[in-house]
């Protein structure tokens, strides 16, 4: 007898302790995945706490104060100090950032400089932006996909090089400008479409309609980035040795292009489709303020104006979280994909 485990079935030493100490493969994936969900959404959180620091610093380098924007006329500088001690303005601006902080995790986001609670604010305005930008977002995803791909089936082709001229132009264009042809050609001269939103008694746009050029006025340059994006990727999986095994199988293009080149690129299109996200809810911003879109611009404006920076961090936090959370599923489809290669 020399101690060692021998395995009844088989007559291999060890065998069975092996067998019945190891996980089964899908727990380990499991807590992979888990693993670098929780560390890159630890990462997301530290770079959105440093945004709302730089948010409540900003603030505080812009000429005036919270106190001096939203005094009364004519009130005297008594008032007006009286007003800054009450808001807190006269402490050091790490503590005002370290108390909103606190909060924060109890879905508190703090008093406006007008004595309104800044959640009670963003309510109605925040899911009229999520609405606007996600259905941008959408558009944006299904016109890239289908603009970059049809221009892959043909490289080098009409097609794919008026894909490629209108995408970057497209892309070039910024919200504003977009905004103000598409209020020209769909309001102004055509009267096809409303040219300023009427919210109704539930605070949203008053009809389907006026959802239009807002969304179009987003979606516009975000296709044409995002499509050049899909067609680069493309372009990329088109030199891989599946792909060009496919290819030489005789298979047909659009095959190839489905079963073979699209499932590889994904990562790098999630990747581009993730980082619009940031750029549509900035845009948004714009686009509000110029369609009288009921949104977070118009608040956001106003607390600009009024230097009060528990609005202005309370919209870059809610912002900040709908990006990050965007950015965290890009990157586990990345990481997903990618390991799932062979």
């Amino acid at each position: 007898m020399n101690g060692t485990t021998t395995n009844e079935t088989t007559g291999q030493p060890g065998a069975a302790t092996a067998h019945s100490s190891a996980a089964p493969p899908g727990r380990h994936a499991a807590r992979a995945v888990a693993a670098r969900a929780l560390g890159l959404l630890a990462r997301r959180a530290a770079l959105l706490v440093v945004l709302l620091a730089v948010v409540f610093a900003a603030v505080r380098l812009l000429p005036g104060d919270a106190a001096s924007a939203t005094s009364e006329r004519g009130e005297g500088a008594a008032g007006v100090a009286a007003r800054r001690h009450l808001l807190g303005l006269d402490r050091p601006v790490w503590e005002q950032f370290a108390d909103w902080m606190t909060a924060l995790p109890s879905g508190d986001l703090g008093t406006s400089a007008r004595g309104e609670r800044v959640d009670d604010l963003l309510a109605a305005p925040f899911p009229n932006t999520l609405l606007l930008g996600g259905t941008a977002f959408l558009l944006t995803v299904a016109a890239a996909l289908v603009l970059g791909c049809w221009a892959s089936l043909r490289p080098g082709g009409a097609v794919d090089r008026l894909v490629t001229l209108t995408s970057t132009a497209a892309f070039a264009l910024p919200e504003f400008v977009v905004s103000v042809g598409l209020l020209l050609v769909l309001s102004l001269w055509t009267d096809w479409l409303p040219a300023a939103t009427v919210t109704g008694a539930d605070g949203t746009p008053a009809s389907w309609t006026m959802l239009v050029m807002p969304v179009l006025a987003l979606t516009i340059p975000q296709t044409g980035w995002n499509a050049l994006v899909v067609r680069a990727a493309l372009a990329d999986q088109a030199a891989a040795p599946h792909v060009e095994a496919a290819v030489l199988d005789g298979l047909p293009p659009a095959r190839v292009l489905l079963r073979h080149a699209l499932p590889g690129a994904l990562p790098v299109m999630a990747t581009g489709f993730a980082t619009s996200t940031g750029m549509l809810l900035g845009g948004a911003v714009v686009v509000e303020t110029l369609f009288n879109y009921p949104g977070t611009g118009t608040v956001l404006a106003g607390a600009v104006a009024d230097r009060d920076t528990p609005v202005i961090a309370g919209v870059v936090a809610c912002a900040g979280a709908a990006v990050s959370l965007v950015l965290l599923l890009a990157d586990l489809i990345r990481a997903r994909t990618t390991g799932a290669r062979p």
